[in-house]
């Protein structure tokens, strides 16, 4: 299952007093849960910007202890810098990384925003995806006036914080307002030209931001710029949205580049901004010949690239995360001026999330789980090999599929086949969750004996606790059954139209779905004989019993079909 990660990119209104800046990180890092991953103060500004991912929960915390440090190390009535401010904590965007929509951020960073007013009583506007009003989308809005038309803005009902708002008093003129939201990933990244001409550079970057370029009359180049009655610039919009770019020209690689800012990429991934640049470039007699990320990337911009290659190729996008990556950065050039080493610039990886099912089972050698389910410890057990075997049989069909799809004389099929080795690859991921979640669910029970169990009380809870845990362990195999239950499909469509080399390897595969089922069910079986609420266990065992039926008719008609192809 995907680990739920968002990122965190407060502004503070203090950039040259490191000890300060200390201080808030080292509010941040007390929380526990979270990586820092960027403390990046500024002078001229008077500014800096902190970094930090962990789980949605760890980061909104995080924030929250830093806000309050914030609060009482930076006093805003001696404040002056370069940059737009209205509050020690100017801005704290809440960032989507993985497992979590933009939405369910913008709910965290609302509640965040209602905590900060509440208790440490620092007013908040929220912005972008979190805005109560539309208007307030617009960062720029909610600190209209900056830090010196507060007073007027907290008594303004047009103007006021949407949570906290109240005339100024001692404590909103040391800390200011803070602005809390959403927004999507933003991905700095450059795009490096063969050429040393920034005027070039400039060129594609026009053709390709939002903001596009000043229209002219006459000559495009040299011609008086076109102005509206306000005198304000007739824009001709580039080719690409939520897109900001400038061209140019770095000594220290001695060529040109197109460096630009991905504002939300839900609307231009990277992958269709790297395509855009080439083409743009190419009828301007340039070539892109790689890509630079700045900074980090989400692993979903990537996985994204490396499907979107993949099928411009038509070759299945359903093989291993690693493989996509890897297709991804060959496909960008991101490995043009240095190494990309996706463990220091993937977000996630730089989490610990390595981009395989985690556990401690699954991490194993398939020589060490076999030695640790033949040792004299309960678990591993059947369970977890039956989940195990499940994932082989998804293994198997998805192996299939993907031969199939670049079968030589079978290239307008790709899709086709490639559609079922990632609904395999989803099944095969999903089961080695299981592997290791049906080892929980055991330890689970055994943990419930260690409980007390001398009052009444311990030991109504002890048996309560104990229900609860059998009802889990009875659940988790019952899942490793219905996920199981779903490779019958694929090995079918693969026995019957996938390569008719591999159709003994959909045969395997239906062999070990249908053992994944019947061992699971056991394992439902006897957990279920543990339930006191026998109307819950029964059905329970019913569910499973019918789910076993289904598997073995699918099962037998696996095999017939592969039986007649291999005559």
């Amino acid at each position: 299952m995907e680990k739920r990660i968002i990122e965190c990119v407060p502004n503070f209104s203090e950039g040259r007093d490191m000890e300060v800046i200390a201080k808030i990180a080292s509010a941040i890092e007390s929380q526990g849960d979270v990586k820092l991953l960027d403390t990046d103060p500024g002078e001229a500004t008077n500014r800096t910007v902190i970094t930090f991912v962990g789980e949605p929960e760890a980061v909104v915390e995080a924030a929250f202890r830093a806000v309050k440090c914030a609060g009482e190390n930076i006093d805003m009535r001696r404040h002056k810098g370069a940059h737009p401010r209205t509050g020690a904590t100017d801005v704290l965007p809440l960032i989507p990384i993985s497992g979590i929509t933009l939405e369910e951020c913008a709910e965290l960073a609302r509640g965040l925003a209602k905590r900060i007013a509440d208790e440490l009583e620092i007013p908040t506007y929220c912005y972008e995806a979190a805005a109560f009003r539309p208007e307030r989308k617009n960062l720029a809005v909610c600190r209209a006036g900056e830090y010196e038309a507060l007073a007027e803005k907290l008594v303004d009902p047009h103007r006021a914080p949407d949570f906290g708002a109240r005339p100024m008093d001692e404590r909103i003129a040391r800390t200011g307002a803070t602005v809390v939201g959403a927004r999507d990933f933003l991905i700095a990244v450059n795009f490096n030209l063969n050429t040393t001409s920034t005027r070039r550079a400039n060129a594609i970057a026009f053709d390709v931001r939002e903001k596009g370029r000043p229209v002219r009359e006459g000559n495009p180049i040299t011609g008086k710029i076109v102005r509206d009655a306000e005198g304000n610039p007739v824009m001709k919009p580039g080719t690409l949205k939520a897109c900001k770019a400038i061209g140019w020209y770095i000594d220290e690689y001695g060529i040109a580049q197109v460096s630009m800012n991905l504002t939300d990429i839900a609307v231009t991934p990277l992958h269709t901004a790297f395509d855009e640049v080439c083409r743009a470039a190419n009828e301007r007699g340039v070539r892109v010949t790689g890509t630079e990320i700045v900074g980090l990337v989400p692993k979903r911009a990537l996985i994204e690239a490396g499907r979107h290659f993949l099928r411009k190729q038509h070759r299945s996008t359903g093989i291993a995360e690693r493989e996509i990556i890897r297709i991804a950065i060959k496909s960008l050039g991101l490995s043009d001026l240095r190494e990309f080493k996706p463990e220091e610039k993937v977000i996630e990886y730089l989490m610990g999330d390595s981009g395989r099912p985690a556990g401690r089972l699954v991490s194993m050698t398939c020589g060490d789980f076999a030695e640790e389910t033949a040792s004299e410890s309960p678990a591993p057990g059947g369970g977890s090999i039956s989940a195990y075997m499940g994932a082989l049989g998804a293994a198997l069909g998805t192996m299939v599929a993907n031969l199939s799809s670049h079968k030589a004389g079978w290239d307008e099929r790709w899709e086709e086949f490639s559609d079922w080795a990632e609904k395999g690859q989803a099944l095969m991921q999903e089961l080695l969750h299981l592997v290791d979640e049906d080892t929980e669910a055991f330890n689970r029970i055994m943990a419930v004996f260690s409980m007390p169990k001398t009052t009444d009380e311990e030991k109504a809870a002890r048996s309560a606790a104990l229900q609860q845990a059998t009802l889990y362990a009875t659940q988790v195999p019952l899942r490793t059954m219905k996920a199981s239950a779903k490779v019958f499909e694929i090995v079918r469509a693969m026995a019957s139209d996938g390569n008719p080399n591999s159709v003994s390897d959909a045969g395997v595969g239906a062999l070990a779905a249908r053992s994944a089922v019947m061992g699971a069910m056991l394992n439902v079986k006897i957990n279920a004989a543990g339930l006191k609420d026998r109307t819950v266990a029964d059905a329970l065992v019913a569910e499973a019993e019918a789910i076993a039926a289904a598997a073995q008719k699918a099962e037998a008609e696996v095999l017939a079909i592969v039986e007649e192809k291999i005559k």
